[in-house]
């Protein structure tokens, strides 16, 4: 099966900008874009009664879908999902397979984190899978070559989706600076950063650098060390505990996808 990148559109800004960003990844990546358009007609949907969501017609779906796709410069295939978006999602990559979901990050800056209810957990929720969350704020002009892996010193598995992640950074030809987040907390005998390494990068991933950050808060230490002058996206593993829980904007995933100011690559870890 042909490599393909799923992106999740709305039509709106941030879902314009995400389009942009994947086409950037599609080319090196030699892989098609599987545009979902999902209309939210459920009636589970939360924010089915609030004025939030855009209630275009069928006909105009379709013309707008044709619109993008005849910009694009890549291959491409446009689907319309029904309800939930996170059970949509889900539907697609199991049909397509793709090495990534893309989606945009509106802009949430006037919304305390509690009462932000995002796409991506939905998503990660009903389908854990290789996501990219694009900001709405960023303009791309190509594919990411400076990546930012954060780890907290615990190995990880990447299961299923080890073989398409080391593939994509293969094709992108990216440097990877790796920046250990220590906790306060942690206790002194916490396994070094160069002990962690071998375990957790056992897929022979081109890391360039190491960093260390220690005595502060992980998700704040994530965000000050992913500067668009020195990166140009981050990535985090992402365990399960991460992303299931009912607090979710008290998670280190959560408050970095929430306000980094670069894309964010989440890996789901076994």
């Amino acid at each position: 099966m042909a490599t393909s990148l799923l992106l999740l559109t709305d039509f709106f800004q941030a879902a314009g900008r995400a389009l942009a960003y994947a086409t950037n990844l599609a080319e090196p990546l030699q892989a098609r874009l599987v545009l979902l358009h999902v209309r939210r007609d459920s009636v589970l949907d939360p924010e089915m009664f609030s004025g939030q969501l855009s209630n275009l017609s069928r006909e105009a779906i379709t013309l707008a879908l044709q619109s993008v796709t005849r910009q694009l410069r890549v291959p491409v295939v446009a689907e319309v999902g029904h309800g939930r978006v996170a059970f949509a999602v889900a539907d697609a990559v199991s049909r397509h397979q793709p090495a990534l979901v893309v989606l945009g990050r509106p802009d949430y800056s006037a919304t305390p984190d509690e009462l932000v209810q995002t796409t991506s957990l939905d998503i990660l929720r009903a389908a854990p899978y290789p996501m990219l969350v694009v900001p709405h704020s960023v303009e791309s002009s190509g594919p990411p070559r400076r990546l930012l892996l954060a780890l907290d010193g615990e190995a990880f598995d990447l299961g299923q989706h080890a073989g398409p992640v080391r593939e994509l950074l293969s094709a992108l030809q990216a440097q990877i600076t790796v920046v250990h987040i220590r906790r306060p907390e942690a206790a002194t005998d916490e396994p070094s950063l160069e002990a962690a390494l071998p375990a957790s990068l056992g897929l022979d991933w081109p890391v360039t650098d190491t960093r260390v950050v220690s005595g502060t808060d992980p998700a704040e230490g994530i965000l000050q060390a992913a500067r668009p002058t020195d990166y140009d996206a981050v990535m985090l593993i992402a365990r399960r505990r991460s992303f299931l829980g009912n607090l979710f904007h008290r998670s280190v995933t959560a408050r970095v996808l929430l306000h980094s100011e670069l894309p964010v690559l989440v890996l789901p870890a076994q």
